[in-house]
């Protein structure tokens, strides 16, 4: 056989390993687990990290502050050092919408040794401590929730006894990059993370996302959250394994009344959200970064290649190995297309969409050896254990 088969080969058996023993993760219908009214509804203080959000709290926190949660619950808007003025709007919307009362606040620039966010999370949680609530409900600025969120949040929480209860927040997707890549994106989390696996108790699989984490405030306490995981860079990530770690249950899901608001319009805003934390994700190590290009190499790109290389070439098995490969991996995307209101016809584009992802993480770790490292709104990590910079 002739190496376009057997590259061809490796690539359909790949997927077929995929298909079948990576958790289902193309399937799309792990959302929020059954679920029912406690008899008596816990506290619950909502903290919202904000860093310059003017543009999009209009959308956002009209939302948490119409919450109908039948306890008592609070927002902790903690204002990271913004310049557009986001304090004073959430202020301002909050006298204008009302509802749930709302706290602003400001915790100064982080300390060496503290990603910025984390330390408007810490600022966050210390004040909400005082009102000795039962859950904490991580959001960020750009999350929308509809009126039932919460009350939909901590009955899943208290219903199956766990610890932490996130959803993946339903990113926004109407531009043509948008389109292209947003649900790629949370395809490619899933891959990385099976939903199912991760609330198994006993198993090595935790995540969370960041846009919507329902926390145990004895669960925090536990884990030491944030200060465990004060230099995390993909902070949603870290917190799951730290609360996993320390003993708790947790639950990934898809979202069904979490959106995100937050437009990626261009190219250049969706590569800057990937490639901030991409060299990250692989502990800045120059061997996970070329198996990973290898792997995305073998798995996404050589199927649509050994199909156009065989039929170029005159190799049938060359183009049928490799047209088989591409028909598993774009059946396994066509879910995740419906759960994003997309047409079909985007799944055979995944190569094309997995080579951009990959462009996007050889960038991260070129700008981290460059010293810029993660990047996000003026802050740069460019080590774990870097002093933020704000350039």
């Amino acid at each position: 056989m002739s190496a376009i088969v057997w590259t061809a080969a490796g690539s359909l058996a790949a997927w077929l390993w995929l298909l079948l023993c990576q958790g289902f993760f193309w399937r799309t219908d792990v959302r929020l687990p059954p679920r029912r009214d406690p008899a008596s509804w816990p506290d619950v203080c909502v903290v919202v990290p904000a860093r310059d959000e003017a543009a999009v709290l209009p959308l956002s926190l009209p939302s948490l502050l119409g919450q109908n949660y039948p306890g008592r619950a609070e927002v902790f808007l903690i204002d990271d050092g913004s310049t557009d003025g986001t304090g004073d709007l959430a202020r301002e919307l909050a006298e204008r919408h009302g509802g749930l009362p709302l706290t602003v606040s400001s915790p100064g620039e982080p300390p060496a040794g503290w990603t910025g966010k984390l330390w408007a999370v810490r600022h966050g949680i210390g004040l909400a401590r005082a009102r000795v609530p039962d859950f904490l409900l991580l959001t960020d600025a750009d999350i929308a929730h509809r009126p039932d969120s919460l009350h939909q949040l901590v009955a899943a929480a208290q219903t199956g006894g766990y610890d932490l209860v996130s959803q993946m927040a339903r990113l926004r997707a109407e531009s043509v990059w948008e389109r292209l890549v947003v649900p790629a994106f949370v395809y490619f989390f899933a891959q990385l993370y099976p939903f199912r696996r991760i609330a198994v108790r006993g198993s090595r699989t935790a995540a969370a996302a960041g846009g919507c984490v329902l926390l145990r405030a004895a669960a925090a306490e536990r884990a030491r959250i944030p200060e465990a995981i004060r230099q995390a860079v993909i902070d949603d990530v870290a917190l799951a394994r730290a609360v996993k770690g320390s003993g708790g249950h947790i639950w990934l899901g898809l979202a069904e009344r979490v959106d995100s608001v937050r437009p990626y319009s261009q190219l250049h805003d969706l590569w800057r959200m990937v490639s901030r934390s991409a060299y990250a994700q692989l502990r800045h190590n120059p061997l996970l970064l070329a198996g990973t290009v290898l792997g995305l190499a073998l798995v996404y790109l050589v199927p649509p290649i050994a199909l156009l290389v065989g039929l170029a070439t005159g190799d049938p098995a060359g183009a049928l190995v490799g047209g088989l490969a591409w028909l598993v991996m774009t059946a396994t995307y066509v879910p995740m297309l419906r759960y994003y209101g997309q047409p079909l016809w985007l799944a055979p584009l995944l190569p094309f969409t997995a080579f951009l992802y990959l462009l996007m993480t050889v960038d991260s770790a070129v700008q981290h050896y460059r010293g810029r490292g993660a990047a996000w709104k003026g802050r740069t990590y460019a080590r774990p254990d870097a002093v933020p910079d704000e350039s």
